[in-house]
């Protein structure tokens, strides 16, 4: 009995909350209409009809203030009588208010990706094992600089690419594309792969295989194909992160090259699988449109539509994960 009397009481007290915080929220919004209308409509309310308004107005926020429900409920019940007799000529209806909010929703989120983050999708295998097929990340657009928006102009500059970065750009033989790859060489960088070892200033970047074979499928041309590969852990200034290079096909090297000043040169982690700086040049700085934070959403691919087959692709241990 006392189980069942402590449940009741925690429902009448959830019930109480619950319809606090309706009145409040209710009380807040009526008094803002009430306010603005006073304030924009001014010239066409007379002074006895404003006074009493504001005073029902300045009730209702004590009545909040004092968190009495009955007296809230009482004194937003006489101001909403009030504003919709003499002020319904300026309220505003339903529909405008969620036209406004679904509005100004829009406009933020249009901001949000125009100059702080953008959402991007993995389409290929370039980047594996550090991003896969199906990864969705976020992308600070605000890391190096601010474009306005649909174009390449910059407005400001706010920091410059380091080694290591993973970075989106526009493909430098086809801006209509983005691509996604790691920076391994700033401008004034003497970079070569020999044997399948990079070389940044005639150094040999720092690595470690991994004893164990790595597997992973790649689903980028659709049909799944296994995959065995060497795993490398690989330091880039201080920073390490993991390639992998396939057993069976031999390493892309590349000769010496320099990085020319507002350039950086790019490869993807999954380094014999990848189309980068080695195949078509280096990229140019005004191309780069920010640097990958974390992936928010992953997935694979799927034999079906089923909803069973949806969830098992559903890759969960890789949300909210740091791209490094």
């Amino acid at each position: 009995m006392a189980s069942r009397g402590s449940a009741d009481g925690l429902m009448a007290w959830w019930r109480e909350r619950s319809a606090w915080n309706r009145a409040r929220l209710e009380g807040r919004h009526l008094v803002r209409e009430a306010r603005r209308i006073l304030k924009k409509k001014s010239y066409r309310i007379p002074e006895a009809v404003a006074a009493l308004v504001s005073a029902q107005a300045d009730a209702v926020d004590e009545a909040l203030a004092g968190q009495d429900l009955e007296r809230v409920r009482k004194t937003i019940t006489t101001l909403d009588e009030t504003v919709e007799e003499n002020l319904a000529f300026a309220r505003k209806s339903t529909l405008r208010e969620y036209s406004e909010s679904i509005g100004v929703a829009v406009a933020i989120a249009l901001l949000l990706r125009a100059f702080v983050v953008e959402a991007f999708q993995i389409p290929s295998g370039s980047m594996i094992p550090t991003l896969e097929v199906g990864d969705h990340i976020f992308v600070s657009k605000f890391s190096y600089g601010l474009t306005i928006p649909f174009t390449d102009v910059k407005i400001a500059q706010l920091g410059e690419p380091k080694r290591g970065d993973i970075i989106v750009f526009k493909y430098p033989l086809d801006h209509s594309t983005d691509y996604i790859k790691r920076v391994v060489g700033l401008p004034g960088d003497a970079l070569e792969m020999r044997d399948g070892e990079l070389y940044v200033n005639g150094h040999s970047v720092p690595r470690e295989r991994v004893p164990r074979p790595y597997h992973y499928t790649d689903s980028s041309q659709g049909v799944p194909q296994a995959q065995e590969t060497e795993l490398w852990m690989e330091t880039l200034d201080g920073r390490k992160h993991a390639t992998i290079q396939e057993r069976i096909h031999g390493p892309r090297d590349f000769p010496r090259t320099v990085v020319p000043a507002g350039h950086v040169f790019v490869m993807g982690d999954n380094r014999d699988n990848s189309s980068d700086s080695r195949v078509w040049g280096f990229v140019d700085r005004d191309l780069i449109k920010g640097r990958a934070l974390i992936v928010w959403w992953s997935r694979g691919t799927s034999p079906d539509y089923s909803p069973v087959s949806f969830l098992k692709s559903i890759r969960w241990n890789r949300f909210f994960q740091s791209v490094r």
